[in-house]
C-alpha cells in the first residue's frame, strides 16, 4: 500500500490510496470534445488538475494545486489519459480502432454520482436489460440471462464474460427487427470495460462498445463512452442518439443507487447465476487490494 494525501492547504480529505488504483492511467477527456489552445479543468481521485492542447495539438496535464506539477499523459483510442503517479508501460490491446472501414466516435461523457466501480459493474449486466431499457435492449417477457462463461485471461490479467447471449429488440441504431444479440464482456482495468457485440449491419464482426470511467471521488465518476462499430446507414449524430438514450436510462438507476460505493462482500449483496460476471468482478478487485471506490463496513 501507498499512502498518498493532499497537498498542505487543499480542501480534499486526508485519505490513502492504494498503489494499484494511485498507479493507473485514467481517462479525462474524449479527442474532439477538446479545442487547441484551451485548458481545462477536472478532478482525479480527489486531485484538482488541468489540461488541454496546445495551439499546436499537443496535449499536457498538470496538478491544479499551485505546484503546477505535470502529470503524465497518454493518447490512446481516441482518448486522452492521466495518470499521477508512476503508471506501469503499454497498454491494452483493442485493435478494431484501427480498422479501416469501422467507424470511431466518442459517445459523450457523462457525471454520475456513483463510484467508477458501479458503473463498470452496471455495464456488466444484462439482467437489467429488459426492465431498464425495455424496447430497445430488451423486453418482457424475455427477460432471463442464459447460462455464459466467465474466463480470467491470467497472463493480461483481464476477465471475460463469453457466450452471453440475449434478445433485443433494437440491438442498435441500424436495427430494424430483433436479434439473439451475442455478447462479451471484457474488464482491462478496475475502470475499464469493453463491450463487443453482434454487428447489425455485419453479423459476422462484432461493435465494440468502451466504457473508460474517470473517477472524481469515491463516489463520483466521469463515464467516457466510445463507440468502434459498422455502420455506413446512420450518421454520427444518430449512433451518439441511440447510445446516449441507453446510458440516460442507466443514468437514473445509477443516480439512485445505494449504497454508491461497491461492495466487494458477497454476502452484502448476494449473487445470483445471472451475475457470474459480477461476482467475478468483484472478486478480480478484491484479489487487487482495490479499496477506493469500495463500500466499506466501520
Amino acid at each position: 500500500m501507498k499512502a498518498i494525501t493532499p497537498n498542505p492547504g487543499e480542501e480534499e480529505k486526508q485519505m490513502e490510496i492504494e498503489a494499484a488504483v494511485w498507479n493507473e492511467w485514467y481517462p479525462v477527456a474524449i479527442m474532439e470534445d477538446i479545442a487547441d489552445g484551451r485548458q481545462y479543468r477536472t478532478r482525479i481521485l480527489d486531485r484538482q488538475i488541468t489540461y488541454g492542447r496546445d495551439k499546436d495539438g499537443v496535449f499536457s496535464a498538470s496538478l491544479a494545486d499551485g505546484s503546477a506539477t505535470a502529470c503524465r499523459t497518454q493518447t490512446c483510442y481516441h482518448t486522452y489519459w492521466v495518470s499521477l503517479g508512476e503508471p506501469a508501460e503499454g497498454f491494452f490491446a483493442l485493435p478494431e480502432f484501427e480498422e479501416a472501414d469501422r467507424r470511431v466516435l466518442g459517445l459523450g461523457s457523462v457525471q454520475i454520482h456513483a463510484s467508477g466501480l458501479r458503473v463498470v459493474e452496471n455495464f456488466l449486466d444484462m439482467a437489467h436489460f429488459p426492465f431498464v431499457h425495455s424496447g430497445l435492449l430488451g423486453e418482457v417477457p424475455n427477460t432471463d440471462v442464459k447460462p455464459y462463461r466467465v474466463v480470467h485471461d491470467k497472463e493480461n490479467d483481464e476477465i471475460f464474460a463469453k457466450d452471453c447471449s440475449f434478445y433485443q429488440p433494437m440491438a442498435g441504431a441500424a436495427a430494424i427487427g430483433g436479434i439473439d444479440a451475442q455478447y462479451t464482456y471484457r474488464v482491462v482495468r478496475p475502470l475499464s470495460s469493453i463491450l463487443y457485440k453482434t454487428s447489425v449491419s455485419d453479423s459476422s464482426r462484432r461493435d465494440v462498445i468502451c466504457l473508460f470511467s474517470q473517477p472524481i471521488s469515491e463516489d463520483w465518476c466521469v463515464a467516457h463512452l466510445l463507440l468502434a462499430c459498422i455502420d455506413e446507414l446512420n450518421s454520427d449524430s444518430e449512433l451518439r442518439l441511440f447510445q446516449q438514450t441507453i446510458v440516460g436510462q442507466d443514468l437514473t438507476i445509477l443516480s439512485n443507487h445505494l449504497p454508491r460505493t461497491l461492495p466487494l462482500d458477497q454476502k452484502f449483496e448476494v449473487p445470483t447465476r445471472a451475475d457470474a460476471m459480477s461476482a467475478a468482478y468483484r472478486r478480480w478487485l478484491s484479489d487487487k487490494g482495490i479499496a477506493y471506490g469500495t463500500y466499506r463496513t466501520a
